[in-house]
């Protein structure tokens, strides 16, 4: 049967809450003892031995080997999250870090890879951050370079702020005037349309076009072909502070697979999109992630979306293990959750 928070009585919750406060302070089983020194209700240790007793019973404590302590379930975790949800509020100092970090951001790459940064410092587990995919985001602007016989660098920047660049290999050799000619006739005709919208339209043009404008559109396919307006479709990865895992995990095998599957950006993608969506307006805090990923069982994914607007430009989150800090991680996530909606506003 399912442990259920919602039968427990007054002094089970106060309880159940300080234990995994203790815990998570502390990584060392709690007993009734330590309890009742901190217990403001003068409660004996014989009585809080019971109450652990009916805890354990239920389902929200456990006990590891022969220690005479108990550690929290997943189930006392998520009655721990409920409990703090909605009334924490994110510590000066976070702030104080989090906007020191931030300081001076104008486009969504910088942002989400110093969130990753900022989110590993706060909440010493592994910060994450996911940049859309693109499709959506609209040319502000391209550059041609040349890199040496028929090699081009292709640099593409969206309204978003995401800057991707292609060095592409030509059939023949274009000089840089080409190049220019070609940027500046994409920028000026094609600033704000879509990527996909450009080549579409761009195809369309070689045909009407072509005698007006034969050598530079000759140039501008030739450009296209290998790519220059292609969108991988491939979301930025962005990871921060892989190296806390090493200190939560004494599996040094268990810790190899945590560590490649973090090099695996598209399996951290494929995490943060299962469990984080457009239509998620807090925090998500998911438990147990074993369902998606047996390696991540014991782990905690707490994340939210970034949206600019009413688009979603990507996600934020924190992996780590059950024993987090979770008030100052959900609080931290909500807080540049929130921020990356205000500064990439005021950078438009």
């Amino acid at each position: 049967m399912q442990p259920n928070a919602s039968q427990l009585g007054e002094r089970e919750r106060e309880i159940l809450t300080a234990i995994v406060d203790t815990y998570i302070a502390t990584g060392e089983p709690v007993g009734s003892r330590a309890l009742s020194r901190v217990n403001s209700k003068g409660l004996s240790s014989a009585t809080i031995r019971n109450v652990m007793a009916d805890l354990a019973d239920s389902g929200f404590l456990e006990q590891p080997h022969t220690s005479a302590g108990r550690v929290p379930t997943a189930e006392a975790y998520r009655y721990y999250v409920e409990q703090i949800s909605g009334r924490a509020r994110i510590a000066p100092e976070d702030q104080t870090v989090i906007e020191q970090h931030l300081h001076g951001v104008t486009d969504v790459q910088e942002f989400l890879e110093r969130t990753s940064q900022v989110l590993s410092l706060v909440s010493h587990g592994v910060g994450v951050a996911v940049g859309g995919s693109g499709p959506k985001n609209a040319l502000e602007h391209i550059y041609f370079s040349r890199q040496g016989d028929r090699k081009v660098l292709a640099v593409v920047v969206t309204r978003s702020g995401v800057v991707r660049d292609r060095l592409m290999r030509l059939d023949r050799d274009l000089l840089q005037s080409d190049l220019d000619m070609a940027g500046k006739y994409i920028n000026e005709n094609f600033r704000g349309w879509t990527l996909d919208a450009i080549r579409a339209e761009i195809g369309h043009r070689l045909e009407s076009e072509r005698s007006e404008y034969d050598q530079l559109i000759r140039s501008i396919e030739q450009l296209c072909q290998q790519g220059a307006l292609q969108d991988t479709g491939q979301p930025d990865v962005y990871i921060g502070g892989a190296s806390n895992l090493v200190g939560n995990n004494t599996d040094s095998e268990r810790l190899k697979q945590l560590l490649r599957t973090l090099e695996e950006k598209e399996r951290v993608v494929e995490l943060l999109s299962a469990y984080l969506t457009t239509q998620q307006e807090a925090v998500r805090v998911v438990i147990g992630l074993e369902d998606a990923m047996p390696q991540l069982s014991n782990f905690v994914l707490i994340g939210a979306p970034a949206h600019v607007g009413q688009e979603m430009m990507g996600s934020l989150a924190v992996l780590g293990p059950t024993r987090i800090d979770y008030e100052h991680t959900i609080t931290a996530v909500s807080y540049i959750a929130r921020l990356f909606d205000k500064i990439l506003n005021e950078a438009e």
